[in-house]
Parts: C-alpha cells; structure tokens; sequence
C-alpha cells in the first residue's frame, strides 16, 4: 500500500504532482477519492465510479477558502478531508492511458497553492479495496477553522463569495449531492438545516430529508 507522500516545508505544487505521478508508477489505471464538490462536479473524465467509505478520515465544513468560494477580505469555507472518524465518498477510476491529461486537470483544481496533503486512502467499495488518490488537510494547517459557532458561520454562508460562487451554494450542492447518494453524514445535514431556518437554502424535498436526517 501507497503510504503518505514526503513534505518539504515550502508547499511546492509541482513537486508534490511529481512525486504522486512517481507513486502511482504508471502501469495502472488512476484512484481518485472525492468527497465532497468532486461529487457532483469532477471536472475529469472518468472511465467508472463506485460509492467507496474510508476509515480514519472524516468530511469536515472547516477549510478556509480566499479564492474559488471567499476572499481575502471575506474568507468562505470548503469541504476537507481531516483525521478521525469516517467518510463515505465516490471513487473515480482514471483510465491509465488517460492520467497524463486528466491528472493535471484535477490538480490545478485542488492544488493551485498546495494546501492539502495528497495521500493514499485505503477506499472500502462493494467490488472490493482500491487505493486512491486522495486530497486532506492537516489540523497544524492555517487554513483548518476546526468547528466554528453558528453566528459565524451564518456570517459566512451570507457573506462569502469566490470565483466558482459562494460558500451557501458550495454547501448546499454538496449536501444535496451528498444525500442524493446516501452518504450525506449528520454535520451536513446539521448545517443545511441551520440555513433552510434562516430562510438562505430552498425548501425544496431534499432539504426537507436533510431536515430530518439532522433531527434524527
């Protein structure tokens, strides 16, 4: 099994693809773990996709984000894959023949400034183990919020905009992506019920079930 990948302290991007082209070797097809947005916008061509479940890793709402979902000025938040617990996620299957233009794709997407941790996750799916490429965040990151209060993070689901829209939608689609595929876990059900009270999110069927999961 692939283990984690060796950081240098300055978060040097390019370096980090190189060295997970190096791991992965090329002679197979490529794993990759989305949680979150990659769910129901992967922005890559995959040849298969399976519902998969990690272990040791669970989705957390507590990522800074200053550019694709906030600002500078108004930091949003994203989705990040942080230790403890579990996930359920999709695994995607990258066609072998295909990596060398899809790889640098999904990476411009997640690691334009190198903030995660790209390592490989031992993924659980009804086919059986794969190992994919997944992106994480570490606790000692200045980007990690840990569990922020409800005030706040109303103040940023209200407020909060970046270049692919704002961190409301951002939660929103990916609840509803996350339910639609029976894997959304009770925080993101917890949070779109707090916006659906405070009249930002639809009341559409789906926030509805949400509603319930999270009173559950």
């Amino acid at each position: 099994m692939l283990g984690r990948m060796t950081m240098k302290p300055i978060r040097d991007s390019a370096a980090m693809l190189q060295a997970v082209r190096q791991q992965w070797g090329g002679q197979r097809d490529l794993w990759v773990f989305g949680y979150a947005s990659l769910i129901w916008r992967p922005e890559f061509e995959a040849v298969e996709h399976r519902p998969a479940t990690v272990r040791g890793w669970h989705r957390a709402f507590q990522m800074r984000s200053r550019i694709n979902r906030g600002s500078p000025e108004q930091p949003g938040l994203v989705y990040a894959l942080v230790s403890g617990g579990m996930c359920r996620g999709m695994v995607f299957r990258i066609a072998r023949q295909q990596v060398a233009d899809e790889l640098p794709r999904l990476w411009q997407r997640e690691m334009p400034n190198g903030v995660y941790d790209p390592r490989w996750l031992r993924c659980q799916t009804a086919d059986g183990e794969v190992s994919a490429l997944g992106f994480t965040l570490s606790r000692k990151s200045p980007n990690f919020t840990g569990r922020l209060g409800d005030l706040e993070m109303l103040h940023i689901l209200r407020h909060a905009n970046g270049r692919y829209g704002s961190t409301l939608d951002y939660l929103v689609s990916t609840a509803e992506a996350l339910h639609q595929h029976r894997m959304c876990d009770r925080e993101s059900a917890r949070l779109l019920a707090l916006v659906r009270r405070q009249g930002l999110a639809p009341a559409n069927a789906v926030a509805q079930a949400l509603i319930g999961l999270a009173g559950d």
